[in-house]
């Protein structure tokens, strides 16, 4: 059961019609005593509520029954409807434990998929279980884990991948959230359409547009042929969205507009298109400081985190260490034509003491390395130490700067901005790191300097 609560009669009979028609029990209410009254007796499956019920356009009416609701019913999910006038309401309700925001005037797909999405995630009770029983249901045979804290993302990410919910993934850098968007699309029944993985924090806010949603030719000085944009290509499938955290407050607006309406403009032609797309997000930064901070939008941060799943940091899996560098081996062992090749078992359990910043990515170059290094057929302790200690993890070594007037400052930065990208083998996101700038920071010398590079980021 679905209950509509709204004063405007119109809206509640275009809301009642669109689900009934899709096999939904409705209800109504055009007050909030009679919404709590039908919450109180009924206990619906959902509710969507209006945030006015007067003149009065405030929304503290439909604050003050989100309220209430909650107050009877904190289960029940609850979709706001708001116009984009009051999208600070909206936030607002989110925080008070709102499920989703819906803006007029409202696309019925989006309304219907909402709902499915919703109901869906009511149904579905977490349940502890094993690697096994996961394996049997779902699709996740590229990630490599028994630890209990990963089954039960896992399981997670198995309930929540049927659905259209927006995913947000948290984690330190290499700890596989990438692997996880996968693992959502491969899940879903949008696996046949396109995955399409975009970096935004290798998008500079001018280009912004023009990747997410394409151009046409003319558009712009250099745009000489017509570009299809990340959104449209992902149309019907899933769009990853990786390191939304370095995404500038500009382009946060154009992003937020699309995940709100499913419509964006082509540049250099007005009329709307519609874009159908299960969007996941990724980031290592912490959103929620960043909207304190002014730099991060709130309402972009609620929209796209219906669901959040945090990976732990390989520090915190150990367990899984063994199971990790037995995996990288046999793909290791074919790629390389080393078949007889093994690891001292005293080598795993010091790996497994070990610590890797760079997490799983950083293991899988040490076990790499090492094995293009040794030319023996059982992989020791030295040989990872080796590759450990040169990547970085061991104690910094002081350097003799410059004798000063030999250098300006411009050119001893274009010096260490050269060798960074150099070193990183022109790994954006590792040069930044190393460097102690954001990736778009980096982008912007290099731009500025005029130093030619390809990124090698995957």
């Amino acid at each position: 059961m679905i209950l509509i609560v709204d004063d405007d009669i119109a809206v509640r009979t275009s809301l009642e019609l669109l689900l009934e028609r899709s096999g939904h029990q409705v209800l109504t209410a055009d007050n909030p005593a009679d919404a709590l009254s039908i919450v109180e007796q009924v206990r619906p499956r959902l509710i969507v509520l209006d945030m006015n019920f007067s003149i009065d356009t405030s929304g503290h009416e439909g604050i003050s029954l989100l309220k209430a609701i909650k107050g009877i019913a904190a289960d029940v999910p609850v979709i706001l409807i708001t116009g984009w006038a009051s999208i600070d309401l909206a936030v607002q309700g989110m925080k008070l434990g709102a499920a989703d925001f819906i803006h007029k005037p409202w696309s019925n797909e989006l309304v219907l998929q909402s709902v499915a999405t919703l109901l869906e995630l009511g149904a579905s009770k977490p349940r502890h279980v094993g690697r096994k029983a996961l394996d049997e249901q779902f699709y996740f045979r590229q990630i490599v884990t028994e630890d209990p804290a990963m089954l039960d993302i896992l399981e997670t990410v198995g309930r929540v991948a049927a659905t259209d919910a927006s995913v947000l993934i948290l984690g330190e850098s290499g700890t596989g959230k990438e692997l996880i968007a996968e693992a959502l699309h491969e899940n879903s029944n949008r696996r046949e359409r396109p995955f399409v993985k975009v970096n935004l924090g290798g998008i500079s806010s001018t280009l912004f547009e023009s990747e997410m949603f394409g151009h046409v030719k003319g558009a712009f000085t250099d745009a000489r042929f017509d570009r299809t944009g990340r959104f449209e290509v992902a149309h019907k499938g899933t769009i990853f969205l990786d390191e939304i955290g370095e995404l500038e407050a500009a382009s946060q607006v154009k992003l937020l507009r699309v995940l709100q309406d499913r419509t964006y403009e082509v540049l250099g032609n007005s009329k709307s298109k519609s874009v159908d797309v299960r969007v996941v997000c990724a980031t290592n930064k912490n959103l929620p400081e960043m909207v304190g901070a002014g730099t991060f939008r709130e309402d972009l941060l609620y929209r796209i985190n219906l669901i959040t799943i945090k990976l732990p940091a390989l520090r915190e899996r150990r367990g899984d260490i063994p199971l990790l560098v037995d995996y990288f081996v046999r793909n290791l062992r074919e790629i390389y034509g080393r078949p007889t090749l093994s690891v001292d078992p005293a080598a795993l359990k010091w790996l497994q003491q070990s610590d890797f910043p760079g997490n799983i990515r950083q293991l899988k170059n040490i076990v790499e390395r090492a094995l293009l290094v040794s030319r023996s057929t059982k992989l020791e302790i030295a040989d990872f130490k080796a590759q450990l200690d040169m990547s970085g993890s061991g104690k910094r070594t002081t350097h003799q700067l410059p004798v000063v007037g030999t250098m300006t400052l411009e050119e001893m930065e274009i010096e260490m901005v050269r060798k960074a990208m150099s070193f990183h083998n022109n790994r954006i996101t590792k040069a930044a790191a190393s460097l102690g700038i954001t990736r778009n920071a980096l982008y912007r010398r290099l731009e500025k300097y005029q130093i030619p590079f390809h990124d090698t980021e995957d």
